[in-house]
């Protein structure tokens, strides 16, 4: 993978760390459960974009990754058009247990992520929204809490203006405020939220992650797509004396079966398939650093698989 790939997959992750938790443009209630499984591959290191990547050692690892999400509105209000005012609480979790081997550095071997928002929706007009949110989060290499300190907490603050521009389709950007630098800065935030139903539904999102998918709805229980989806996490920690930052990011594809248990709201997805790559790497909490040409360390390509279930009402 090239330097290039790396830039575009660290800008993107940028702006999910910036925009914090978004949430669904239609205010309704959703809680999720994920867990998945990233196979294991070989660790590499890519020089520059005229080198090819090369291998680190012997080092080589997978990953189990347990997580879940709740978007609950306390107050909604529809106008005359169906629009909803609401305010409401974002929780979301995430574990990740990584199985690394044959590494002579130190190695993040575990990672938690917590965060708490509170979020505001309202329509300006017939086609714009506004959504804003307050939180914070904690991104630990660790899972003990009396371990906890200032510098693995991060605060932040945005708002997101979205535009309807058909039934099908939500775009929006914004600003957003947090502390990832350990200092207030500001990023661009964006929301987009593009669907088609019916028999056949496709499906692009930007918000708590990257989601494409493509597929078919057989009937009210079942349906089975392909799915491309973005996702990671991160600590704060230190590392030789300085505040660095550990990403860590997955990218797949695969077949995603979902059973769908009546009207409920109640569904379960199922995906397997490919991580196509798997960056990790430490960088120090500075943009350049972000930016910096000698952290673009990945683990290659590995087979991938999940389940969870979602629930909305």
């Amino acid at each position: 993978m090239s330097n290039i790939n790396f830039k575009i997959i660290k800008s993107i992750s940028i702006c999910l760390v910036a925009a914090g938790i978004l949430f669904c443009i239609e205010g309704n209630a959703q809680i999720s459960f994920k867990t998945e499984y990233v196979g294991n591959s070989a660790y590499m290191y890519a020089p520059s974009d005229d080198e090819s990547s090369v291998k680190v050692g012997h080092s080589e690892g997978s990953v189990v990754v347990c997580q879940g999400m709740a978007n609950i509105p306390f107050y909604m209000k529809k106008n005359e058009n169906g629009r909803p005012t609401a305010w409401g609480v974002g929780l979301g979790g995430a574990y990740a247990s990584l199985n690394n081997k044959n590494f002579t550095d130190d190695m993040v071997s575990e990672i938690m992520n917590l965060q708490f928002g509170i979020f505001h929706l309202r329509p300006l007009n017939d086609k714009w929204s506004m959504m804003a949110n307050i939180g914070m989060g904690v991104y630990t290499p660790f899972t003990e809490f009396s371990k906890i300190r200032y510098k693995n907490v991060l605060g932040s603050v945005g708002v997101v203006f979205i535009r309807r521009l058909n039934p099908n389709l939500d775009l929006g950007g914004g600003l957003a405020i947090n502390s990832t630098f350990g200092y207030p800065m500001v990023f661009p935030a964006f929301y987009l939220d593009w669907h088609y139903e019916s028999k056949f539904k496709v499906n692009v999102s930007l918000g708590e992650g990257l989601e494409l998918s493509a597929g078919c709805n057989f009937n009210d229980y079942f349906n089975l797509s392909l799915a491309f989806e973005m996702n990671g996490q991160m600590a704060l920690l230190e590392k030789d004396g300085k505040d660095v930052m550990f990403s860590h990011q997955y990218m797949v594809t695969g077949l995603r079966p979902e059973i769908k248990f009546g009207k409920t709201g109640i569904s379960m997805p199922v995906m397997v398939g490919i991580n196509a790559s798997r960056p990790a790497y430490y960088s120090n909490r500075t943009l350049k650093g972000i930016f910096a040409t000698n952290n673009d360390y990945y683990f290659r390509i590995s087979p991938y698989a999940s389940v969870g279930i979602r629930y909305g009402f």
